[in-house]
């Protein structure tokens, strides 16, 4: 930990904080060239332990927040949307009054929060838009309905397969009131129709989901669980199938419910078509439909 402080100054041509410190063979280190992410956490334990001596009185100040000090970042890695076919697999593995989970986030890009707390008085199936308005969360381990993420509601178009998906479901699976506090235990009461339910007719709370059904259905489908392949890479899918498309950055940022169109284009940049595939596809979806190619003259 010390020589990952002093790699952090002496890197910048500065003294490190650690000199003086006790040195020799029973003081462990971690290795100078150790993984990105293994730098993050070694980071972050190093502030914490530091806090707690500055907060005893044992050092003045915590180095790790001299300006001259940068956290130590881990390289973003490039998002792998499913495909159509594993993304398919996973929802046949899901009981059926669940199922529409996958169709909500694979089909309008919904976060896992936002589908289960999805009301029925949200669809809107004759101008085909869904409103996006609330959440489902967990604080101090009670659930509460609060404002979607960055506090910001959000309308999405809703395509004809999902609301078709969504029909079937509610015939089956009738919404059902539930009264949650709103953003904060105790907070005003609040009654939604739920879309997604559990079996006993209350709200499903995310943990409960993934540990009873999410899992199983990764497992179904060959699909390791992790935290790459919770609900969220739906949303990935999303917005691989749209890109794919030509729907614009900023259209997409707006349906993901992004503060800022800059991080929907770092996010997914590399599944942007690139302007030669948008040529062939262009040509071809206007020349491409007669049997022999190109009209002859």
């Amino acid at each position: 930990m010390i020589r990952l402080l002093d790699d952090q100054h002496a890197s910048r041509g500065h003294r490190p904080h650690a000199r003086g410190l006790p040195r020799g063979p029973g003081v462990r280190f971690p290795a100078p060239r150790c993984s990105g992410a293994a730098r993050v956490v070694a980071y972050s334990n190093v502030a914490t332990i530091l806090n707690a001596a500055v907060d005893d009185g044992r050092i003045a100040r915590n180095p790790c927040h001299a300006k001259t000090v940068r956290p130590p970042k881990v390289p973003p890695r490039k998002v792998v949307p499913w495909s159509r076919e594993q993304v398919l697999a996973i929802r046949a593995g899901l009981p059926a009054r669940y199922r529409v989970t996958v169709d909500l986030g694979a089909g309008c890009g919904l976060r896992q929060g936002e589908v289960l707390a999805l009301a029925v008085d949200d669809i809107d199936f004759l101008k085909g838009t869904l409103h996006v308005v609330r959440q489902l969360k967990i604080v101090g381990s009670r659930l509460v309905y609060a404002l979607p993420k960055g506090r910001k509601t959000r309308d999405i178009p809703l395509p004809g397969s999902v609301g078709a998906a969504l029909t079937r479901h509610l015939e089956e699976f009738p919404p059902v009131p539930v009264t949650l506090p709103w953003e904060v235990p105790g907070g005003p009461a609040t009654t939604v129709n739920l879309v997604v339910h559990g079996r006993t007719n209350v709200a499903m709370d995310r943990h409960t989901f993934n540990r009873g059904y999410w899992h199983s259905a990764l497992t179904a489908a060959g699909i390791q669980s992790a935290r790459a392949t919770g609900m969220h890479a739906l949303r990935h899918f999303y917005a691989s199938v749209l890109l794919d498309a030509g729907e614009s950055v900023k259209a997409l940022s707006e349906y993901l419910g992004h503060a800022d169109p800059g991080f929907t284009l770092r996010t997914y940049t590399h599944l942007m078509p690139t302007s030669e595939d948008r040529t062939r596809r262009a040509v071809d979806k206007v020349l491409g439909s007669t049997p022999d190619g190109l009209a002859t003259a």
